[in-house]
């Protein structure tokens, strides 16, 4: 057993070799010469290298007590102990248990509400300036009474905030620029180049119409002294997308610095976020679609209030379109209408793009697939043995079995409903904040449902089951191809089709993975768009049926103890796959979806940990876990 120990754990730490990289000239490779010595330097294969070779993992969607939503809901984690966290530091929780990651982050953004940002901390604190309100005091007497109390104060900032009606004190401007510039000086103490990057953000939150979620994550590839000039727009000054990208344009303008917005919650956005008219009613044109494409090269497809890849209704074919899905309503749980859900989800929304791209010369929905947590704790927690929940009422207890994440009037969501997910990881070839954010923006970044998957997917003319056979992938991957968020180049005959390299390793914590499969959709000769799910590669000695479905490799999930074990899948899988179905005349796009075996969700966890705990038949007890690349895309000359 300690020897198989042994031989798991060389496996699972392959990115250092599996996924190292050479310098190669993009020609055909002889496999006849080591491998070891092709094309380099110098005896060492590592010297020359300048581009990524390991991924970096990160969280870019996290609030602590700054928000005031959080805060209200007794979240009392800052942003200082929210860094030491993701820095692998223990610390105390919200409900004053200690917490832990499992293994530190590389990187991290704190993205804090910009409306009323860090204020009613302090008039949490009870600041007698903020307290001359009336309102203000109201509800620092509520919030800091907890209970109902603070419920009913909350409920009443978020009714206030609808109505445009809250305290003066709380949109001044400048409150905002001086809580702002606390925030950064925070950022500030914790960023150290080569060993952790924090980088700077905010959240933008727009919920137009009553919870229509369209928020956005405002992330800078700059430090304190760019980001500190222009104070972050604030859903008081907008609610209207298009309008934050002219915020950013003015912004890189007078600063000539750097920043990109990422959408997250397309689920909850009760069809607005991938529509092709504006929130305010306004057909969508060719400016539109220019600045959308260039200000968000990223899409949150995974966070704790559901995965919005796509939806069992959209993808009807693809039996694992089920999956920690939100569909109930917007972030008030107002109900959807017929219609809405075509323009919520990641998949249609591509799809969609081709479309677009057709009609106007440029694609709006050229995105590429991350993840994060949503976390309103202050705690970046998205493994099922150790997930802290939304709010510090969600954190660890045997009461949320059986209690409501969301309630609106009646309307709730159950806490058992939250998922524990997700996480960033980037192709960076070093870990500072300018090279992570250059990771971002060329989209060479995928997201996974919580574990550390390593995952590589590249797209070229040229691949060949060679290239599946070596132990540095990416050498081939960057010298024949593109990598993940990149465009494959036009196909040099009329019959060549793509072949893509993609290869995947487990996360020692986590487990053995089952499949990978590769996502196609394509705009047909009529202009209706299309999509398939091709299984590439898998563990096992399983066949495709019949109905060209793979079955799941087993299942080893022991849920009267919450464990499973590491006995079926496989530690890496690698291949290269062509596509059959390629015209060279339509436009597609392709990305890799990776899948584990089943394993046991966070609730499986809590039914073992809490003797009182009461989760019902209801409740998704097992999960399977996946990773989620950025796609490539493909555009025929015209």
């Amino acid at each position: 057993m300690h020897f198989l120990r042994v031989l798991t754990s060389i496996a699972v730490f392959l990115p250092a070799s599996a996924f190292a990289q050479v310098t190669t000239d993009g020609g055909t490779i002889d496999p006849a010469k080591v491998e070891r010595f092709f094309n380099q330097p110098g005896y060492s294969p590592y010297a020359g290298r300048s581009y990524p070779t390991a991924p970096l993992w990160g969280e870019q969607h996290l609030h602590t007590s700054w928000s005031p939503d959080a805060i209200a809901a007794g979240t009392r984690v800052g942003p200082d102990e929210a860094f030491r966290f993701a820095k692998g530091e223990e610390i105390t929780s919200n409900t004053g248990q200690p917490v832990k990651l499992s293994r530190p982050y590389d990187w991290m953004v704190v993205a804090d509400h910009s409306d009323a940002l860090g204020v009613m901390a302090r008039v949490i604190d009870g600041d007698p300036n903020l307290l001359a309100d009336p309102t203000l005091k109201r509800w620092s007497v509520g919030m800091n009474a907890g209970g109902a109390a603070a419920a009913e104060a909350l409920m009443e900032m978020i009714t206030l905030q609808g109505l445009g009606q809250i305290p003066e004190a709380i949109t001044d401007p400048g409150t905002q620029l001086d809580m702002w510039r606390l925030q950064t000086e925070i950022v500030e103490t914790h960023n150290a180049p080569g060993t952790f990057s924090a980088l700077i953000g905010y959240e933008w939150s727009s919920n137009i119409g009553g919870g229509n979620n369209l928020h956005r994550n405002v992330i800078y590839r700059d430090g304190k002294s760019l980001a500190d000039r222009v104070r972050p727009l604030t859903s008081f000054d907008t609610e209207i997308p298009n309008e934050l990208w002219d915020w950013m344009e003015i912004y890189e303008a007078e600063t000539g610095g750097r920043v990109l917005a990422i959408p997250h919650n397309g689920n909850l956005s009760n069809g607005l976020m991938f529509a092709t008219e504006t929130p305010d009613g306004k057909p969508i044109d060719v400016e539109w679609a220019m600045q959308r494409q260039k200000w968000e090269p990223l899409y949150e497809v995974t966070q704790t209030k559901g995965t919005s890849e796509t939806h069992p209704s959209l993808s009807p074919s693809d039996e694992f379109a089920d999956y920690e899905i939100w569909d109930a309503g917007n972030l008030n749980v107002v109900p959807k209408e017929q219609g809405m859900l075509e323009y919520e989800y990641a998949r249609e929304a591509l799809k969609r793009g081709l479309a677009l791209e057709a009609e106007f010369g440029v694609n709006p929905f050229k995105f590429g697939l991350i993840g994060s947590t949503d976390s309103h704790t202050g705690i970046s927690s998205a493994e099922e043995d150790n997930f802290y929940g939304k709010f510090p009422a969600s954190e660890p207890s045997a009461e949320r079995s059986t209690g409501n994440a969301f309630d609106f009037e009646g309307r709730t969501v159950k806490d058992w409903q939250l998922g524990a997910t997700g996480l960033t990881a980037v192709w960076a070839a070093e870990n500072t904040r300018a090279a992570i954010w250059d990771a971002m923006k060329r989209k060479e970044a995928y997201g996974t449902t919580g574990p550390r998957i390593g995952v590589r997917f590249f797209g070229g003319w040229e691949f060949n089951e060679q290239d599946a056979q070596s132990r540095n992938p990416a050498a081939r991957g960057y010298g024949k191809g593109v990598p993940m968020g990149g465009d494959l180049m036009p196909a040099p005959t009329d019959s060549a089709a793509p072949s893509f390299l993609v290869a995947a390793i487990k996360d020692p914590f986590s487990g053995n993975l089952d499949r990978i499969q590769i996502v196609k959709g394509w705009l047909d000769a009529e202009g209706n768009t299309q999509e398939k799910i091709f299984d590439v590669v898998w563990a096992g000695d399983r066949s495709i049926d019949g109905n060209g479905k793979l079955p799941l490799v087993g299942d080893t999930v022991n849920l009267e103890n919450a464990t499973w074990t590491n006995t079926i899948g496989a530690s890496e899988l690698i291949t290269v796959w062509q596509d059959p179905e390629f015209e060279s005349s339509i436009s597609a796009f392709y990305y890799a979806r990776v899948l584990e075996i089943p394993t046991p969700r966070w609730p499986a966890y809590d039914a073992v940990y809490f003797e009182d705990a009461a989760f019902g038949p209801e409740v998704t007890m097992k999960t399977v876990e996946r990773a989620y690349t950025s796609p490539i895309w493909y555009t025929p000359e015209r």
